[in-house]
């Protein structure tokens, strides 16, 4: 948001110092380069401070968490004259000498007394970006990367060079890179993205109001202070993951674009917030040997697969104050006058903190500013800390630079405590056995499958081999049988046939007979000998029986075994249900563990118990970041709701009975909006045509303003802008600016109208619509927010005209002259705030260039506007358009030759 005093940054950054690129070393120790102390020839330094309940930093830590004492490291950087002290001092010498090999500056009190100090580190004017950083930042970065939380912050008077220092990007030379780009640098070169996480908030404290620089609709953040560990959280805080440096570097120049600034005499582009980088680490710890073994020194299978992975946080805080300025030397008037006396109140309360460290003071007024409390822990508290004081060598300003080298003298007796952040990620741990199940589940459900086939083929394979054998013998019996039954047969009609032959040869020789005897003996030796046969055959069955007895014996033993294979089964499944026993009392721990962080979590989000309606409770639970032991918050980024929820899902929730929950759908629909990847998908699903509707269809000024943003947001699309006309949306938006109140609801509406205004085919029916007529109606708010939105709107509008004119597709007056917009166009040509001014000067550029409309502007003051503006406007290209917009009207050069205007 703009206002009276200042404007936004425009992107481009203070001409100041060149360096060179930075080169990356090997982390410091945490007790590394020990500095001196601070020396003055006039008077002596007193000790280091220990942190104390007391201290600006001075939250409750663990009983168990060992500290490492570390002193705030400062260091001072000379600017060198600019061009106006290069003139107006040209005949005084530098107020300061520098002494860099002994690290001590001499600030010149006359022409014949010099009082010295000494700092950790004296960097001249011709010091490098890349040295600032080593010296300053470097290892602060080496500490957050090893899980300490670390400060790096700029001091000085305005104009000395602190954003130069610190948040140069160097897009023309990269030797130019500030401290920020180059710590992130070494930061991403140094993590593993597939293990470890980067992310970052960026914030300005401007008026006593912590703003979010990453979403400037988020301009009111509140302070949470953890009140058993005196931890600072920015629950409200924007907070991306960075994956790479061209990402992070896309969001410095949103942020910076949104920062404010202001021209005054010793700056012409001052900062008027205190500007604040949080980029937080989080890292796994690989290789570490957790001690979770038994009395004896044994560790079960259980206890080594419970092992959770060690991470570490480290928070890195990179802070760029607003210099501080006299009033009679900045000249600041108006609304930039408050700017000054806020910025100089809150470092007032930072350097009375400082002095109370300094000096052991049993307190220390931390709660006097929103700065001191989100430095609570860089002053006296478990973070190293590196401060930057910058100066400037005119003599003129000899008080302020007085001041800021006494600043880091106290500073520098200020020690910290640091602190290791680590903890064990049990939630990885869950996941990991919940994996680990799955995989025993699916192992045990194989082996049983495969056991289960195998007794099958055992069984089958029995029972054919039982039935073989039955087959077999049955049919060697028979065979048997009948063949014994053949032979004896045709022998007992043998022995018949014989006596009927020794019957009727009764009467024969004695001979005959005994012959007869013989063939009866023959007889009975084949008996014999068929009843040997026979016993043969019979123990051939008797075989046979034995190996049907041995087949039954096999067939026991196999159902032997297939009893103990079932004992193993039930065995393993015992073992089964302990581990899910086990598995399912972990889980409930973790599940109790999550409540309460979500449970703390709320308390913390909406300052109090509340519940959140249930249909977008479950939203919330799922886009919402998991809330971490130090209390800081790591939000996901909200292009992940697509997967995590479901476009639809969320779309629907616009239409719910309850308010609470539509108002919580539309800010998550409005924030995916914001993101020009989601605008496509946003309007494929109808969440275009549901927000128009919420403006027809409810009367909420909450919901108003949002879905407005949000409409403002897709109607930067040439297509999404059709479809908005052709849906009723100017109506609707223009229905919306006539019953709201807010200014900030008026503003989102006439941004969205502003957006349509630049499209040439939908000129006519956006005016048939009263879009126009819209847009004069909201400056009756008087808002400069929406002041801005309506002049841009004008400006676009009177481009496209201009451009229509010019190629033939349309004559006669204006429309914005026809529904009465000039007078308030010359009423605000000369606008004290530049953004409605320069969109103005725009406007009435492009409605000159149609000649048709040169009368009217001559009756209507516009003339001479037109050439004030090609006389005195700060921007040349501005100025070069209205002269040549005079010069190339006869009307216009007619009325001024009338008027005996030499032009």
């Amino acid at each position: 948001m703009a206002s009276g005093g200042g404007n936004y940054r425009n992107g481009t950054h203070r001409n100041s110092l060149k360096g060179t690129t930075a080169a990356t070393d090997r982390p410091l120790s945490v007790n590394s380069n020990p500095s001196k102390p601070a020396l003055k020839n006039k008077s002596a330094s007193s000790g280091l401070r220990k942190s104390s309940p007391g201290s600006l930093g001075g939250g409750g830590t663990a009983k168990d968490d060992a500290g490492v004492p570390g002193r705030v490291r400062v260091a001072v950087r000379l600017r060198p004259r600019n061009a106006e002290e290069s003139v107006a001092d040209a005949d005084f010498a530098d107020c300061v000498e520098l002494q860099p090999e002994f690290k001590r500056l001499k600030l010149r009190k006359n022409n014949w007394d010099t009082d010295t100090y000494e700092f950790d580190e004296v960097l001249t004017e011709f010091a490098s970006q890349k040295r600032v950083y080593e010296v300053v930042a470097k290892p602060v970065v080496e500490s957050v990367l090893d899980g300490y939380n670390g400060t790096v912050m700029a001091y000085g008077q305005t104009g000395t060079g602190k954003t130069y220092t610190l948040g140069r990007l160097g897009e023309e030379d990269t030797a130019d890179r500030g401290i920020i780009v180059r710590a992130m640098e070494d930061i991403l070169a140094d993590v593993s993205l597939e293990t470890d996480s980067v992310s970052v908030s960026y914030l300005q404290l401007y008026m006593e109001s912590l703003q979010d620089l990453l979403d400037p609709t988020n301009d009111n953040i509140s302070i949470v202070e953890d009140p058993k560990s005196g931890d600072i959280s920015l629950p409200g805080a924007t907070l991306v993951e960075i994956r790479d440096q061209r990402s992070f570097l896309e969001l410095l120049r949103l942020g910076e674009a949104h920062r404010y600034a202001a021209n005054t005499k010793l700056n012409a582009e001052s900062s008027r917030s205190h500007a604040l980088l949080m980029v937080h680490i989080k890292r796994s710890v690989k290789g570490r040997d957790l001690a979770h073994s038994s009395q004896n020194g044994n560790t079960t299978n259980m206890t080594k697969s419970l092992r959770p992975t060690l991470v570490r946080k480290g928070k890195l805080v990179v802070v760029d104050l607003a210099g501080s300025e006299r009033i009679d030397k900045s000249g600041s008037e108006g609304h930039t006058l408050e700017e000054a006396k806020s910025i100089n109140l809150s470092l007032s309360a930072l350097g009375k903190c400082i002095n109370a460290l300094a000096e052991n003071s049993a307190h220390v007024p931390v709660r006097d500013s929103k700065l001191t409390r989100l430095l609570r822990d860089s002053f006296g508290g478990t973070a190293r800390t590196s401060l930057v004081i910058t100066i400037g060598p005119s003599p003129r300003h000899r008080g302020e630079t007085t001041s800021t080298i006494m600043f880091g003298q106290r500073a520098m007796k200020v020690e910290n405590m640091l602190k290791l952040k680590e903890e064990f990620d049990y939630k990885s741990l869950a996941r990991k056995l919940d994996i680990q199940l799955d995989q025993l589940i699916m192992e045990h459900e194989r082996k049983q499958k495969a056991f289960e086939d195998e007794i099958e083929r055992i069984t089958t394979d029995a029972q054919n081999q039982i039935s073989e054998a039955e087959q077999n013998y049955a049919s060697a019996m028979e065979k048997e049988r009948l063949k014994y039954q053949k032979e004896y047969m045709e022998s007992i009609k043998k022995l018949e046939d014989k006596w009927m032959m020794n019957q009727q040869k009764h009467g024969e020789k004695k001979d005959q007979m005994i012959s007869t005897a013989k063939e009866v003996a023959e007889l009975k030796k084949l008996l014999d000998k068929e009843t040997s046969l026979r016993k043969a055959a019979e123990e051939e069955v008797n075989n046979l029986k034995s190996q049907i007895a041995q087949l039954k014996m096999s067939e026991t033993s196999a159902n032997s075994e297939v009893l103990k294979l079932q004992k193993t089964l039930e065995d393993e499944a015992y073992q089964k249900e302990k581990l899910e026993g086990e598995i399912s009392m972990l889980q409930t721990q973790l599940l109790q563990l999550s409540f309460e962080a979500d449970e703390t979590r709320r308390r913390l989000d909406r300052g109090g118990p509340r519940k959140v309606p249930g249909g977008l409770d479950s939203l919330i639970s799922q886009a919402r970041p998991q809330v971490n032991d130090s209390g800081n918050g790591e939000k996901a980024p909200i292009a992940n709701l697509f997967e995590q929820v479901g476009l639809q899902k969320i779309l629907s929730l616009l239409e719910a009975e309850d308010a609470d929950v539509r108002i919580h759908a539309v800010k998550v629909v409005a924030n995916l909006a914001a993101e020009e990847s989601n605008q496509q998908k946003i309007v494929e699903a109808g969440g275009l045509t549901s927000l128009l509707a919420l403006l027809g269809s409810t009367e909420d000024e909450t919901i108003h303003r949002v879905a407005a943003g949000a409409i403002a947001n897709l109607a930067m699309n040439e297509t999404n802008q059709e479809l908005i006309m052709s849906e009723g949306g100017i109506s609707l938006l223009s229905m919306t600016a006539a019953n709201a109140e807010d200014p900030q609801t008026l503003r989102m509406v006439a941004g969205a109208i502003a957006n349509l205004c630049g499209n040439d085919k939908l000129q006519n029916k956006l005016r048939g619509e009263g879009g126009i007529k819209a847009l004069l109606g909201m400056v009756k708010c008087g808002h400069p927010d929406v002041l801005s939105q309506v002049a841009r709107g004008i400006a676009n509008f009177a481009k496209c005209e201009s451009r229509a004119s010019t190629q033939g597709n349309k004559t006669g007056r204006s429309l914005l002259i026809e529904d009465g917009a000039l007078p308030w166009i010359v009423q605000n040509a000369n606008n004290e705030a530049s953004p409605i001014r320069r969109h103005i000067e725009l406007a009435l550029c492009h409605l000159a260039q149609h000649e048709v409309n040169a009368k009217d502007m001559i009756t209507g003051g516009a003339l001479w506007e037109l050439v004030r503006i090609s006389r005195d406007c700060s921007r040349e290209d501005i100025k070069t358009l209205a002269h040549r917009t005079l010069t190339s009207s006869p009307t216009f050069l007619a009325e001024l030759r009338r008027l005996r205007i030499d032009y």
